[in-house]
């Protein structure tokens, strides 16, 4: 059993760090496009002033459209007051963007949180994977993913919510049957072993048509 457990533990440890080596490329590439754009920044004020010279008003018409496209993909759409909240916020939402998932985010951390930072980015990627992974079993015009952060009393909650295909999932101890994989099924172990080392509260509910997880985490 002491084998086993060994064996589970150093699963879990080496996807964790997968899990954290995946969230920061994603929040270095966002970063990466808004330094690329400030970068040429320059060029395309040379160019409208080119189009402003010969008056070309369409053309410039045209041109600021184009920029105000490009910036859109890159602009933090979420500010939680909490930096790394927020870089795997908007990195997780410029995903799930790309593939068609509209995503309605209400979060707010006005305090200095007690919860390290590697356990948060643990936590909200998780949640925002297994959320994106369910959406995309959904028709386009379905696809929706609800996140709420924020402080009741002394506690940091959180709320995911996704649709379904409209079948309720099957609960398996503390656990609801993924079918995903491996790795998924040691995501979920290491949302709960983080929640249980902090002392926090965690429920998941599988209802027709949606799939709810909440979290609690003390913060004092």
């Amino acid at each position: 059993m002491g084998f086993f457990s060994k064996k589970i533990d150093k699963k879990i440890a080496s996807y964790q760090q997968e899990l954290i080596e995946t969230h920061y490329r994603e929040v270095d590439n966002m970063y990466r496009q808004i330094r690329g754009w400030r970068h040429d920044y320059r060029n395309h004020i040379q160019t409208m002033k080119a189009y402003a010279a010969s008056e070309n008003w369409d053309a410039i018409k045209r041109y600021l459209d184009l920029l105000d496209d490009d910036l859109t993909t890159v602009d933090t759409v979420i500010k939680t007051g909490n930096p790394m909240t927020d870089a795997i916020l908007n990195s997780k939402i410029s995903l799930a963007n790309s593939r068609n998932i509209k995503v309605i985010a209400d979060a707010h951390i006005p305090v200095k949180l007690k919860s390290s930072e590697i356990d948060l980015c643990c936590i909200i990627g998780n949640l925002f994977d297994n959320a994106i992974e369910a959406s995309m079993k959904l028709p386009e015009e379905q696809r929706l993913i609800r996140v709420y952060m924020d402080m009741k009393n002394t506690q940091l909650y959180i709320s995911f919510t996704n649709f379904t295909a409209g079948k309720k999932m099957k609960k398996e101890g503390n656990l609801f049957r993924s079918t995903k994989g491996e790795g998924h099924g040691f995501g979920l172990v290491r949302i709960d072993a983080i929640v249980e080392r902090l002392e926090g509260y965690i429920s998941r509910n599988s209802e027709d048509g949606a799939f709810t997880t909440e979290i609690l985490l003390p913060q004092v």
